[in-house]
């Protein structure tokens, strides 16, 4: 992918190294022990030991990746093209389109939607319509799951990013609404469905970059590759041994291939109706 040399978005969060994170402060257990130090000497709960330090004022506002970074400045150049894409198709049919705030943290950090951790992989809040991103991952991308590449970390990205569209469209609201009537199961599926729009809808962004010049020869691969990578059948049988269909939320491997191979060959968000 041509990403050097190129602008960057300015809505970075740049959390690593910084005790705004939560029980990212000493790492790992560490952290966690001395978060119960201080909970018994003063009385407070853990919960909220996190919460306060997750809203402290060390969180810093939203600037550039920095200059010496070659992976923030990636994940940075990434976004703006996000916003570019988003913002032109917004402008076809809405108001237009709010950017959303990338935050790039190391261990764990708080959000809105709780406190995350590395483990968890990349995520989105709703509730502070910002994207979290341990840039470890890329590498466990890699090694991990077998999905070199930059294509295939931009993918990543772009996939976050359209779960803020969905955001913004309201959709997420009215499955979060519909998840909670329904039992496991049809919350489950609900689920599937909303990621492998995100899907669709990251092969979108990646139509558009490949119009602009920016994708090189494999880099389609290489994000197919990885959206095989991560499908809830592989990593169950990785895990465990065994699939059981109906725990999946995010969908099996053929499903996330097949609805990112939508979105990079029509470039239309009307092919990305997953709940047909």
């Amino acid at each position: 992918m041509k990403w050097r040399g190129r602008a960057g978005s300015s809505n970075i969060e740049d959390r690593r190294g910084m005790s705004g994170g939560g029980m990212a402060v000493g790492g790992g257990l560490g952290g966690l022990v001395l978060l119960l130090i201080i909970s018994a000497l003063t009385g407070q709960s853990p919960a909220d030991l996190v919460n306060s330090v997750g809203t402290s004022s060390d969180t810093v506002a939203p600037g550039e990746a920095p200059a010496d970074d070659p992976q923030a400045q990636f994940v940075s150049v990434v976004l703006r093209d996000t916003e570019t894409t988003w913002g032109r198709l917004f402008a076809e049919s809405r108001e237009g389109y709010e950017a959303p705030v990338l935050v790039l943290f190391s261990g764990a950090t708080q959000s809105a939607c709780g406190l995350g951790q590395s483990a968890m992989g990349p995520f989105y809040c709703p509730s502070d319509r910002k994207v979290y991103l341990d840039l470890s991952f890329f590498r466990e991308l890699d090694e991990r799951f077998g999905a070199p590449g930059d294509f295939a970390q931009a993918y990543v990205v772009a996939h976050e990013i359209g779960h803020h569209v969905q955001t913004l469209t309201g959709l997420s609201a009215r499955l979060q609404t519909a998840r909670q009537r329904a039992g496991e199961r049809d919350a489950n599926v609900l689920s599937v469905r909303q990621e492998l729009q995100a899907d669709c809808y990251a092969g979108v962004w990646g139509h558009y970059a490949a119009q602009e010049g920016l994708l090189e020869p494999g880099d389609a691969e290489e994000g197919l590759r990885a959206a095989a990578a991560i499908g809830d059948d592989r990593l169950q049988r990785q895990s465990q041994g065994t699939v059981v269909p109906e725990s999946f939320t995010h969908g099996s491997s053929e499903q996330r291939v097949e609805w990112l191979r939508r979105g990079l060959e029509s470039g239309s968000v009307d092919s990305c109706n997953t709940f047909q």
